[in-house]
């Protein structure tokens, strides 16, 4: 049917729906409210948010007229849902921030990215050929360069574009980082998948230094993205799960030997091939810990230690390829990779409570809240007579081996044989050692390697290497790259070991704000966190370990704990071997126990077999950080369990 005014309806076609414009409008008032409720949190460590809409078309954003360009149905509602809205968190928010907002007005925080047309150098829809307008000015291509090319305006707070519209931003050349918020204000597009979409926002954030938030202590809180879509929370889980299983058909999704077996691991001192021994330890290893079921799927239990970095110890022939064994068992794919998708109506900020503002954990916090630069004064005859000894003890170094095949082709192979890799038999394989190295002519530079990837001076390795026995030095000629990277690592250890020992802090003039207690304002099920606490600074705690909730259980209910805390991952305290973030402050009562104040680490076990390297490594230098800048009212230790706290306190 067509209308005197040119418009046309279809058989079946809604016209002029109201439930379409309000719809829209409720998914761009909620993602304003999450871009602020995002921003609030993140502005304090100097990211900058930006949220991303997807449309249909530009004029539902940007229309032209004789006088230049106007703003369209999108455009307006953005700007009166987000004076309301920003009238709504000003309230709330501290000055800094407030005065920042403030100063934005809403007619210049958001902005179109979409095609150019050529000859009117106004945003056209990609399959819109350019009309050849030229009345008015825009400012469409300056808008277009900011958002495509220069990125390092776009993340300054200098720049208030925080909110962009698009439908071209799936084109090539968008790369982005900082997109927090994604609203899809269209229609369902089967030649765009929703991971596609979603793939916009998943980029690790930058800060106002450009540097990428990685940081293990906080990556996962930082770079979170949240989805405001037009249809439900089930249908788009669903979907998007539907579409990252089928980008990952084709990875393996059975993690035993029979997969391991003849893999290539690729180390700096040449390609190992993974033999049937190796195969073997690595499957037994997985099995052992619980890191595949009994049809060897790979478990949440595996993805959960991996994030953590708590994963059990591998076995002795598997140790030195530790990254390039855990990418191999990286590369089966499970459920349990599937990205993690919450239902934001439902989470909620935890908060902090009046227990934050007790005397005594302000003097608690006054006592710890110091930070400290170190430095390392050692000798390095000692570093060369701990790395000989431990390579005479340690250094085993592998025969190269190589692996023959012997197979036939099929007596009645097809083409789909061939197209499938069917068309030949696998018959008989073989792992051979190479008792004579084929690299015993080649000449390497053996000090400058190790001195590189040690950083110590050619002296200090030249000394390590002649001090070592001939047996040991001997086998360098079996294989050189093993040798090597052997060496290296060794060398290493021990010269993390001796930093450790003669490490010093020296506090400086600084503290941390209090804003770290505030700033981590990811969201959480409360509604699974169980009743609220009574003695800790926020409602509830989410730990990590079976361990760490027994130990709040028992702080919680405790008559002679006052207060305690779960130190935010700001509260860092820097190491030779990374930062280090405590588990737990605690306030006693004064005169029921001898140390009144006290940081703990909880750990499963206490056995220093059981803890690696690195870990023991940072408690070393946090017992010398609060011996340094704390009195003897505090007291810094490792413990399991509440009742071996209380050995220790009193």
């Amino acid at each position: 049917m067509s209308f005197t005014n040119g418009k046309e309806v279809s058989v079946g076609e809604i016209a002029n729906d109201q439930s379409e414009a309000s719809l829209r409008r409720i998914q761009i008032r909620e993602a304003i409210r999450a871009h602020f409720e995002k921003e609030q949190a993140l502005f304090p460590q100097g990211i900058k948010v930006l949220s991303l809409f997807f449309i249909d078309t530009v004029a539902k954003y940007r229309l032209y007229d004789e006088n230049g360009e106007v703003g369209g149905e999108y455009a307006k509602v953005f700007e009166e849902e987000y004076a309301a809205i920003s009238a709504e968190f000003r309230t709330l928010l501290d000055d800094r921030y407030t005065k920042y907002i403030d100063e934005i007005p809403p007619g210049k925080t958001h902005n179109g990215y979409f095609s150019i047309d050529k000859k009117s150098k106004r945003m056209v829809d990609p399959t819109v050929a350019g009309r050849g307008e030229t009345k008015g000015e825009t400012d469409d291509v300056d808008a277009y360069d900011l958002i495509l090319k220069d990125k390092e305006r776009l993340l300054s707070f200098e720049e208030p574009t925080r909110f962009i519209f698009s439908h071209s931003a799936l084109r090539e050349g968008w790369d982005n980082p900082n997109v927090f918020v994604i609203g899809t204000l269209k229609h369902s597009d089967n030649t765009i998948s929703r991971r596609q979409e979603v793939g916009r926002g998943m980029r690790l954030a930058v800060n106002q230094n450009g540097e990428r938030i990685d940081d293990p202590t906080i990556v996962h809180d930082v770079n979170v993205l949240t989805v405001v879509a037009s249809e439900s929370y089930h249908d788009f889980v669903e979907g998007l799960q539907r579409d990252i299983r089928e980008s990952l058909s084709e990875r393996p999704k059975v993690a035993d030997k029979a997969y391991f077996k003849n893999k290539i691991l690729r180390t700096a001192a040449g390609d190992v091939v993974m033999t049937d021994a190796m195969a073997g330890h690595l499957e037994f290893y997985l099995i052992q810990n619980g890191y595949v079921d009994v049809d060897r799927k790979i478990t949440e239990e595996y993805h959960h230690a991996r994030e953590s970095d708590t994963l059990a110890e591998l076995p002795s022939q598997l140790a030195e390829y530790k990254e390039q064994v855990i990418k191999l068992v990286d590369s089966v794919f499970s459920e349990s990779q599937m990205p993690s998708i919450e239902n934001d109506l439902t989470l909620k900020v935890n908060p902090l409570n009046a227990n934050f503002e007790k005397k005594e954990f302000k003097e608690l916090w006054s006592r710890i809240n110091r930070k400290a630069a170190y430095t390392v004064d050692f000798d390095s005859a000692e570093l060369v007579d701990k790395a000989v000894k431990c390579l005479d003890r340690e250094l085993r170094v592998m025969q190269l081996q190589y692996v023959v095949q012997r197979g036939q082709q099929g007596n009645s192979t097809t083409i789909e044989d061939l197209r499938s890799g069917d068309g030949f038999e696998l018959q008989e394989t073989a792992i051979l050692s190479e008792k004579v190295s084929v690299h015993s002519d080649v000449k390497y530079d053996l000090i400058g390697k190790v001195t590189t990837g040690t950083q110590l001076t050619r002296k200090t390795v030249a000394a390590i290497l002649t001090g070592i026995n001939n047996a040991t030095f001997s086998q360098f000629r079996v294989n050189p790259e093993d040798f090597i990277s052997g060496a290296i690592k060794l060398i290493n250890e021990q010269k993390a070991t001796v930093i450790v020992e003669h490490l010093a802090y020296n506090p400086l003039n600084d503290e941390h704000g209090v804003e770290i207690f505030t700033q981590d304002k990811a969201k959480h099920d409360l509604s699974r966190a169980g009743d609220p606490l009574k003695r800790h600074v926020y409602d509830y705690v989410f730990t990590d370990s079976t361990v760490e909730r027994e130990f709040v259980k028992e702080l919680d209910t405790s008559e002679e704990v006052v207060v305690y805390a779960k130190l935010p991952k700001g509260f860092s305290i820097p190491t030779p071997v990374g930062n280090y973030n405590p588990d737990w402050a605690i306030s006693f009562k004064e005169g029921a126990v001898k140390h009144i104040y006290f940081v703990a680490e909880t750990k499963g076990s206490l056995s220093s077999m059981q803890l690696r390297e690195i870990e023991r490594s940072k408690i070393e230098c946090a017992r010398k950080f609060f011996a340094k800048i704390t009195s003897d009212q505090v007291k810094y230790d490792v413990i399991d369990n509440y009742s071996q706290l209380m050995q220790v306190v009193k």
